[in-house]
């Protein structure tokens, strides 16, 4: 046998997979402007809770609370679709059966913990000595 066949077996085939960067196999890019859309929105998404509860902008607390949710969701799925790069095509689907999971938790905690707190609310023992047995 010659060297030459020997070193013709060493070299791998390509298989599409050499690219460093990950561009190709069905992951999205990541850039910079992404990343700061992500980064400003989360920002936002912040911001106006926290000014709804300061500025005690809306009247009742219930549509505080509702409003506060409703943010909280949008910027759960901003983490997702930015920083996450969460979307039904990349990974065969997988990525979908997570985003499944993860509202199917998410609608468990939150239902659970507002369940919890007005139950603690209206079970606790009264404080006022009068109302005492």
């Amino acid at each position: 046998m010659s060297t030459d066949s020997h070193t013709s077996h060493a070299i791998a085939p390509k298989t599409g997979h050499d690219d460093v960067h990950g561009h190709g196999d069905g992951h999205p890019v990541s850039t910079f402007k992404g990343y700061m859309t992500g980064f400003v929105l989360s920002v936002i998404l912040t911001a106006i809770p926290f000014w709804l509860v300061m500025s005690g902008a809306l009247d009742s607390k219930t549509a505080t609370a509702v409003a506060i949710l409703a943010i909280g969701a949008v910027q759960i799925v901003v983490h997702m679709i930015y920083f996450l790069h969460m979307t039904p095509s990349s990974e065969g689907g997988w990525t979908l059966m997570a985003l499944i999971f993860t509202v199917v938790m998410v609608v468990i905690t939150l239902t659970g913990s507002l369940w919890v707190m007005y139950h603690l609310n209206t079970n606790m023992m009264p404080m006022d000595p009068s109302q005492l047995p």
